[in-house]
């Protein structure tokens, strides 16, 4: 749907118009959908972090913009796409090195582990270009020194559930993707968790989009940070950066 046939779909539906729309990254998806349950009148929209933030440059109707890494909140907040002091980072997440379930095998984070060795085919992972949790991915192979041997046959997905689903297809032998997707599938299987040194913090920040300040964006921005929400964001994998210990 084009924006324009967007922005007349809620001229000309009222109930539709006064929904709380959340533009959110694709790794969020499942916890929003079950807090959605809980919060009447939120609408869910999530792709990449790139894509969504793309589309509330060009002047798509989000209320509040919740990213996957804290560069594409500061792209908005730079081009004054967002309403000043309501950016907050909210989550944390981890990377993991996942492969179909009956397909396992063992890795070693080291330099001189020849993980590219290790399975044959490509390894998916979101597009390093601009999906985060790919650039995610591509910092901690790069550490490794691992990239040079991987570059060549990397599967580039579109949003980081799109990795997911090439490794559960057996599209792809390996995977880079947040450990709360993969906990979301029956059909691959979690092989090591990324140390946290290799790559950038994993953070998801929220902020209520510019023109979009009303009573109701604020109230939403707040249930993201209430008990009942923290509880749900933990249920499906996340971290809270308020809880002791937790890494920013």
């Amino acid at each position: 749907m084009t924006l324009r046939a967007l922005s007349l779909l809620l001229l000309l539906c009222p109930a539709l118009a006064a929904a709380q729309s959340v533009f959110a990254a694709a790794s969020l998806n499942s916890a929003l959908a079950e807090l959605a349950t809980r919060y009447e009148g939120m609408r869910l929209s999530v792709a990449s972090s790139s894509t969504l933030a793309k589309q509330i440059a060009a002047g798509a109707p989000a209320d509040i913009y919740f990213a996957a890494n804290a560069e594409w909140m500061s792209y908005l907040q730079a081009h004054q796409h967002l309403e000043r002091d309501t950016r907050v980072d909210l989550l944390g997440n981890a990377l993991v090195v996942i492969a179909p379930k009956e397909a396992p095998f063992a890795v070693r984070f080291a330099r001189d582990f020849d993980f590219a060795g290790t399975f044959a085919g490509c390894l998916a992972l979101g597009d390093p270009e601009h999906v985060p949790a790919g650039q995610y991915a591509r910092q901690a192979l790069e550490a490794l020194g691992w990239w040079p041997a991987l570059k060549s046959r990397i599967a580039p997905a579109p949003d980081v559930r799109a990795a997911l689903v090439y490794v559960e297809r057996g599209e792809c032998a390996a995977g880079l993707v947040y450990a709360t997707d993969a906990a979301q599938s029956d059909r691959v299987i979690t092989l090591a968790t990324v140390p946290d040194s290799l790559h950038r913090p994993i953070v998801y920040p929220a902020a209520i989009v510019k023109g979009r300040a009303r009573a109701k964006a604020r109230s939403l921005l707040a249930f993201f940070s209430s008990e009942m929400a923290a509880g749900i964001f933990r249920k499906h994998g996340f971290t809270l950066l308020g809880d002791q210990g937790v890494r920013r």
